[in-house]
């Protein structure tokens, strides 16, 4: 395949309306903007929401209650497999996982997944852990430290 042999799927890019091309195109005279009004005038538009001086909807709806999601805690997903980059006996945190580029951006901690295989023996650190990942972490030789959740009783 060449550069020249590219093309936007079928239907991709449409034809563009023109407009002003005398009355029998269908966008003749007005141009689809209709008679008169703000909408009509060359830069007259409205900003998003504005119902015309209406109080909009927006204001009009409640916003008492409470919401759930400010106490929500949002956690890194990090694949078993993506620790295979480390060396065998390596401790691996949170710190660890972002010098590799494992984990960016900001999140409350990590999680560990299960998903792929752990061929090496690591010491790892993190906020949690799928009961699957424990499973094969422990499987490979390894260890899991995890917090003491709230509830525990040890």
């Amino acid at each position: 395949m060449q550069l020249h042999d590219l093309k936007p799927r079928p239907g991709a890019k449409n034809r563009t309306k023109r407009l002003g091309c005398g009355e029998s195109s269908g966008h003749g005279k007005t141009s689809g903007r209709g008679h008169k009004g703000q909408r009509a005038r060359s830069g007259g538009s409205v900003r998003l929401g504005f119902e015309g001086g209406q109080w909009p909807l927006y204001r009009r709806i409640p916003k008492r209650g409470f919401n759930n999601n400010a106490f929500s805690v949002r956690f890194a997903p990090v694949n078993l497999s993506a620790l295979n980059v480390f060396d065998d006996g390596a401790a691996v945190d949170e710190k660890a996982l972002r010098e590799k580029g494992l984990v960016t951006g900001k999140w409350d901690g990590v999680k560990i997944l299960a998903n792929g295989e752990l061929n090496k023996k690591l010491t790892i650190s993190v906020a949690a852990a799928s009961e699957a990942a424990k499973a094969k972490v422990a499987a490979a030789g390894g260890m899991l430290n995890l917090p003491a959740a709230a509830g525990d009783k040890k």
